[in-house]
C-alpha cells in the first residue's frame, strides 16, 4: 500500500461531501451501454481519447443537417448562422480558459498542431543559432519532435529537465538550466504517462524571471479540472477536443495576443488575409491570422457544446470525484502481487501506468480486451519515460469522470485472469 499512500491521502482530501452521480452521468454517454465480445464495456482509455455524450452527437448532427456552410464569407443565412455558431464556440472556449480575448484563442486540429504553430512561428521569428528550449524529461513525443525540428534548422539546444523516481520534476535543476541563453520553456501540463500534475505556475514563474516566454500542453490537464490561464500566467496554453469529450480533429491554441501578433502566420491561404496582390499580401488580425483556409467547424461547434457539458457538471466537481477514483484504483492495483505502478506523485491525475512481472504490455491489454476491457498499451508516445524507468512498454488505465468503482474491480479482476494465463 506504501505505493498508493500519498495519492490516496490526496484523494480523500479533495473529496466534498456533495454527491456525484455518476450512474446518472453514464446515460448521457451512449457508447457506455455497448457490449464487447460479449461483456459490458470497461472503457479505460481516456488520456488517448475520451468518449462523447449525446449533446455532442446532436450538436454535430443538428449542424449538419440544419446548418451546414461554410463561415466568414457568405451572406446568406446558412453561412451567417454557421458562422455565428463558430465564433460562439471561440467565446465559450475563453470563458473555459478565462482567456482575457477571444482574439487568443485559435483554433487547430489539435494540441499536437498547436505545439507545431508555436515551434514554428516563434521559432522562425525569435530562435537563433546557440539559444535553449527547455523542455522535460515527461514529454509526449508532440512537445519534443517540433522542438528538435527547430533546434536542428536553428543550430539552437534542447535542454532536458530530469523526474526522480516518484515521476516529479526536479525544479532545483530546472532552476540551473535556465539562463540568458533559455529562449523558450514547454512543458505538460499533466502527464500522459505517469499522471503527474506539473507546478506549472511555478514553472512559469521562474521562467518569466529570465523573460522567457512558456507553453503548456495541457492536452491531459483541461479534461481533469479547470484551467486559469491568466491564473498561471502562461504565455501559450494548448489542448485536442477529442479528449476533452468533444469532436476529433479540433483543438485549441491560448496565446497572449502581442506573442501571436508579434509572429509570422502558420499558413497561408484564404481567410487569414487582409488584401492579396501579386505585389504584397497583408495578414488579417488575430485569430483569423492563424486560421487559413476552411476550419473544422462543425468541430469547433461540438466542442463547444462540450465545454458547456462540463461546465453545467462543474470541474471542480469532476475533479473531487476522480481523485477519489484514482486513490481506490491505486489502492487495490497496488495491493496485487507482481504489478509495478509507474508514476506516484504525490499531485496526480486519474492516469496509472503498470507492468505485471513477466508479461508483456500488449499481452495484457488482449487479454482484458477479451474481458471488455480497454486501456492502452506501448510506449504511450513518451519513450523517453520508458527509458528513464528501464520498460520498452507500460500498460495505462485512465480513468474519466464516467468511470465506476466497480469498473476498477473489473480490472482488477481481469489482472487476476491475465496472471493466471501466465502462470
Amino acid at each position: 500500500m506504501n505505493i498508493a499512500s500519498d495519492v490516496l491521502a490526496a484523494g480523500r482530501r479533495r473529496m466534498s461531501p456533495r454527491t456525484f452521480d455518476v450512474w446518472k452521468i453514464r446515460e448521457d454517454f451512449p457508447i457506455l451501454k455497448l457490449q464487447v465480445r460479449g461483456k459490458p464495456l470497461v472503457y479505460l482509455d481516456n488520456a488517448a481519447t475520451s468518449q462523447k455524450p449525446q449533446v455532442v452527437i446532436d450538436t454535430l448532427n443538428r449542424y449538419y443537417t440544419e446548418e451546414n456552410a461554410n463561415i466568414h464569407r457568405g451572406v446568406h443565412y446558412l453561412s451567417e448562422k454557421a458562422t455565428q455558431e463558430y465564433e460562439d464556440a471561440r467565446v465559450k472556449v475563453q470563458h473555459f480558459l478565462n482567456a482575457g480575448s477571444e482574439r487568443e484563442i485559435i483554433f487547430v486540429r489539435s494540441v499536437t498542431e498547436a505545439i507545431n504553430l508555436v515551434a514554428h512561428c516563434y521559432g522562425r521569428r525569435f530562435i537563433q543559432a546557440g539559444d535553449e528550449i527547455i523542455i522535460s524529461a515527461m514529454e509526449h513525443h508532440s512537445n519534443i519532435v517540433p522542438w528538435q525540428i527547430l533546434c536542428e534548422e536553428k543550430g539552437a539546444v534542447l535542454r532536458v529537465i530530469p523526474i526522480d523516481d516518484r515521476g516529479e520534476l526536479l525544479l532545483d535543476a530546472y532552476e540551473q538550466l535556465l539562463g540568458p541563453k533559455t529562449k523558450f520553456v514547454a512543458i505538460t501540463h499533466v502527464s500522459n504517462a505517469l499522471g503527474t500534475i506539473n507546478p506549472v505556475r511555478r514553472i512559469v514563474e521562474m521562467a518569466h524571471r529570465w523573460n522567457v516566454p512558456v507553453l503548456i500542453d495541457g492536452a491531459q490537464g483541461v479534461p481533469h479540472f479547470r484551467v486559469d490561464v491568466r491564473e498561471l500566467d502562461c504565455d501559450f496554453y494548448g489542448f485536442s477536443g477529442h479528449k476533452l469529450f468533444g469532436p476529433t480533429g479540433i483543438g485549441v491554441l491560448y496565446g497572449k495576443a502581442h506573442w501571436l501578433e508579434a509572429m509570422p502566420p502558420y499558413q497561408g491561404g484564404g481567410s487569414m488575409i487582409r488584401s492579396v496582390t501579386f505585389e504584397k499580401t497583408t495578414y488579417a488580425p488575430i485569430p483569423a491570422k492563424y486560421e487559413a483556409g476552411t476550419p473544422h467547424i462543425a468541430g469547433a461547434i461540438g466542442l463547444g457544446a462540450a465545454i458547456d457539458y462540463l461546465e453545467h457538471i462543474g470541474l471542480d466537481a469532476i475533479d473531487e470525484y476522480e481523485q477519489h477514483l484514482l486513490a481506490y484504483a491505486m489502492e487495490v492495483l497496488a495491493a496485487i502481487p507482481g504489478v509495478r505502478i509507474y508514476g506516484t506523485a504525490r499531485e496526480k491525475a486519474s492516469v496509472i501506468c503498470f507492468t505485471i512481472e513477466g508479461v508483456h504490455p500488449h499481452d495484457i491489454g488482449t487479454i482484458l480486451d477479451r474481458e471488455g476491457i480497454a486501456i492502452r498499451t506501448g510506449h504511450h508516445c513518451a519513450q523517453p519515460v520508458m527509458d528513464r524507468f528501464g520498460v520498452p512498454a507500460m500498460s495505462r488505465a485512465s480513468m474519466a469522470f464516467y468511470n465506476t468503482k466497480a469498473e476498477i474491480d473489473a480490472l482488477v479482476a481481469g489482472i487476476y485472469k491475465v496472471k493466471e494465463v501466465f502462470g
